[in-house]
C-alpha cells in the first residue's frame, strides 16, 4: 500500500483483520521491561541507557534478545540475565501492569475481527493479558513468535496470524509500538498503525504504509479513515 506524506493512504482497501501486538499495545509493559533491562545491564556489565534498550530489544523475541546480550557479555551471562529478567518482570507485573490507556475503549469500538500476534511466549501472554482482564477477550486468537521460524522483523508471525484467521495479508492491519514490529508488518505486505504513546519515539515508527498515532482511543477512527471500515462506539462488539 502507498501512503501520502501524512501517512494516510490515497487508495483504501477493506480491513478484514486487525492484528495487535501485545506488549506496549494492549498491556503497558514495555516501560517496566525497559527499566528492568537497564537495571540488569548495570549488574551484568553492560551499562545500557533506556534509549538503547528500546533500540536493541523492544519488539524482539526473548531468544533474539538473549542472542544480542550474549554477543556483548557472553552466553552464560546472557542466560542468567534472561532468567533474572523474567523473574523480576513477573514480580513487577503483579503490582504495576495496566492496560494501555485507551485500549479498552478502542477494542469496544472495533467491529472487525481482531487477534494478537506477539514476540512473547504463550505462558507470558497468558499471564500479562490475564492480569489486565484481556486474555478471555482474545482467547483462541493469540499467536506467539514461538510458532514460527523467524521472529520480528521477519514477516513470519504476522503472515501466520493472517493464515490462521483466514484473511489475506493485504486486508490486514497491524497495530505495533516497536520498530521491529513495524518492519515486520511492512515485510508482510500489511498496513501498519504505529503507536507512539509508549517508549518508542514517533519518528522511529514513521515510514511507508504506516500511520503513527499517540492516543489509542483514536485507533477506531483512524482505521475507518484509512480503509473505509465502520467503527461504532455503541456497538459493544468484542471481536
Amino acid at each position: 500500500m502507498n501512503a501520502d506524506g501524512q501517512g494516510r493512504w490515497a487508495a483504501t482497501a477493506p480491513v478484514g483483520l486487525v492484528i495487535f501486538d501485545c506488549d506496549g499495545v494492549l498491556v503497558d509493559s514495555e516501560r517496566i521491561a525497559v527499566e528492568v533491562h537497564t537495571e540488569l545491564g548495570v549488574e551484568f556489565g553492560w551499562d545500557l541507557s533506556a534509549a538503547q534498550v528500546v533500540e536493541l530489544f523492544v519488539g524482539k523475541s526473548a531468544l533474539s534478545i538473549r542472542d544480542t546480550i550474549a554477543a556483548r557479555v557472553g552466553a552464560s551471562t546472557a542466560v542468567r540475565w534472561d532468567e533474572e529478567f523474567h523473574r523480576r518482570l513477573r514480580d513487577a507485573f503483579e503490582t504495576q501492569l495496566r492496560p494501555v490507556v485507551g485500549i479498552l475503549e478502542a477494542l469496544d469500538a472495533l467491529v472487525v475481527p481482531t487477534c494478537v500476534a506477539s514476540s512473547g511466549t504463550h505462558p507470558k501472554l497468558r499471564h500479562s493479558l490475564g492480569r489486565v482482564g484481556l486474555y478471555e477477550r482474545f482467547s483462541g486468537r493469540i499467536l506467539s513468535a514461538t510458532e514460527v521460524a523467524h521472529g520480528k522483523p521477519a514477516p513470519d508471525l504476522f503472515l501466520h496470524a493472517a493464515a490462521r484467521m483466514g484473511v489475506a495479508p493485504g486486508s490486514c492491519v497491524v497495530v505495533e509500538d516497536s520498530v521491529f514490529g513495524v518492519r515486520a508488518a511492512r515485510a508482510a505486505g500489511m498496513r501498519c498503525f504505529g503507536y507512539a504513546g509508549g517508549v518508542t519515539p514517533a519518528e522511529r515508527l514513521a515510514g511507508p504504509a504506516t500511520v503513527v498515532f499517540e492516543d489509542m482511543r483514536e485507533l477506531p477512527r483512524l482505521l475507518a479513515e484509512a480503509a473505509g471500515t465502520v467503527a461504532s462506539a455503541d456497538s459493544g462488539a468484542h471481536r
